[in-house]
Order: C-alpha cells, then sequence, then structure tokens
C-alpha cells in the first residue's frame, strides 16, 4: 500500500476517533492524474448524504494527454462504504463538532482507496500542549542516543 497523498492538516487539527478505509468512484483521466501525482487533499472533507458518502473539495488536476474528455478538478465523488458504516457516520456526525475527514488516499491492489477519519476539532490550547509533548519526546529521545553512544 503505497501514499498517494496525505492530509497533514488533518491530525494537527482534529483529535481522530475511528478511521475507515472507503473505495471511490473516479473517471479515467483522474486515476491518470493521481498517477502523475497531480492530487490534493489539504483542504478535502467528507459528508453523509441521503445514504451515501460523498468527498468535496478534493482537488484532482485535469490530465494534460488527455485526448477529448476532462474531468472537473473539483467534482464531488462518492465514496463506497458498507451501508453499517454508513450508518454509524451519519450518528456520529450528527453530534456537534464531528466531522469526516480524509487522512489519505493510497493504493491498494490497484484501486484507489481513501482513508476516512472521524474528528472533533482541536482548539490551540490542545495543539499548543501536542507541541510540548512532541519537544518532550524528541528531548528523551536525544538522551537515549546520547547515553548509548
Amino acid at each position: 500500500m503505497s501514499d498517494i497523498a496525505t492530509n497533514r492538516k488533518a491530525r494537527r487539527d482534529y483529535h481522530i476517533s475511528d478511521k475507515y478505509e472507503a473505495g471511490i468512484e473516479l473517471k479515467g483521466t483522474e486515476v491518470k492524474s493521481i498517477r502523475a501525482g497531480k492530487i490534493n487533499l489539504s483542504e478535502a472533507f467528507a459528508r453523509v448524504d441521503r445514504g451515501e458518502v460523498w468527498l468535496y473539495q478534493c482537488d484532482i488536476r485535469p490530465y494534460e494527454q488527455a485526448s477529448h474528455e476532462f474531468h472537473v478538478p473539483l467534482r464531488n465523488k462518492r465514496l463506497l462504504l458498507h451501508k453499517s458504516e454508513i450508518r454509524k457516520m451519519a450518528a456520529v456526525t450528527e453530534q456537534k463538532g464531528a466531522s469526516l475527514i480524509p487522512l489519505r488516499m493510497y493504493w491498494k491492489n490497484g484501486r484507489v482507496k481513501v482513508e476516512i477519519g472521524i474528528g472533533k476539532g482541536k482548539d490551540q490550547r490542545d495543539k499548543r500542549q501536542d507541541l510540548k509533548l512532541r519537544a518532550h519526546n524528541r528531548e528523551v529521545d536525544r538522551e537515549m542516543a546520547r547515553l548509548h553512544k
């Protein structure tokens, strides 16, 4: 499973509780564009709408070598999930503050998959706490490396 794109802002801005693997409905030129690395997940989000999960604001740039058919870069894409997973997502996102965030896009058995996380937004205090914890862990690792020399 090789990563195509990751949403680095997601883990910084949200507490991720659950993760789901979803297929994605794409056009041929979108797949070619993804293979070329012309994708951006940083502004993307997902939403449950009438029993289906849709991915919004996922920017897939048009494929330059396409002969006659070009896709719309910011078109809404349907995510393929089991009905039970969709029901769970719908129930959780009805709560205040919960969102469906695409974490990464990757290849699995020749197909494009999207990892969707259920996230609740962090406030500034939580972000500072994460930075302090990361700095502390870095110091501990430095000391351990110095002791093992």
